[in-house]
């Protein structure tokens, strides 16, 4: 993909993101703009539907509003407010770290940076981005399979790890489309671009991938 054909591609997908669903995480910071509620979403969501992480945060939520909340809620209970998500006890036991992470290292307050949010329990890149672009609304780049997948197919990067994409994205993405950017690839990955058997006979943007025009 040309650099000139970006702008029509981020309409495009741009359109068929506002036909479908809002995933749970930015459905979350629209409803409560909440940075400790869309933290524990977005560390549930991983390897979880957003269906799942959905229900999950709905019964959690109705429990646990804050850090001092989810350190006074026994592991056992969280466990439960939080099945079926994937890996529920492994994160169930980052969770109760968190509040006294956040205490102890950032003076109760959830911090803003993505160096910063990595020393969070159950928090990595993808999930510190994700935060920096969604719950404190400044550019960052998350980059999931689909981005890294999905980047790769179009031919705006060449890279082999999902570190490596964003790094990429870094210097050639433009900041405007940084904090949309994973939104849109992941509901296009999910419905359209998907990993096997993508229906690039079907995508908006063959016009614009080499690789679906080879496999259309």
């Amino acid at each position: 993909m040309q650099m000139n054909a970006l702008a029509p591609v981020m309409r495009i997908l741009k359109r068929e993101y506002e036909k479908k669903r809002m995933p749970v995480v930015e459905l979350i910071q629209a409803r409560t703009n909440d940075p400790f509620q869309i933290l524990v979403a977005t560390i549930l969501s991983a390897r979880t539907l957003d269906q799942t992480t959905a229900a999950a945060c709905q019964k959690l939520f109705g429990v646990v509003h804050n850090l001092a909340d989810l350190r006074r809620v026994p592991r056992l209970r969280l466990e439960r407010l939080i099945y079926p998500v994937g890996f529920y006890r492994t994160k169930a036991k980052l969770l109760k770290r968190l509040p006294d992470v956040v205490a102890t290292r950032f003076g109760g307050v959830i911090p803003d940076t993505v160096e910063e949010l990595i020393r969070l329990p159950g928090v990595g890149r993808k999930t510190a981005n994700l935060m920096v672009a969604v719950a404190f609304n400044k550019p960052a780049i998350c980059v999931d399979v689909h981005v890294h997948r999905i980047s790769n197919r179009w031919g705006l990067v060449r890279t082999r790890t999902p570190l490596e994409t964003e790094m990429a994205l870094r210097r050639r993405l433009p900041v405007k489309y940084w904090q949309v950017f994973n939104s849109y690839l992941v509901s296009f990955g999910q419905s359209v671009c998907r990993p096997v058997r993508p229906h690039c006979g079907a995508c908006p943007l063959v016009a614009y991938c080499a690789w679906g025009a080879a496999h259309k």
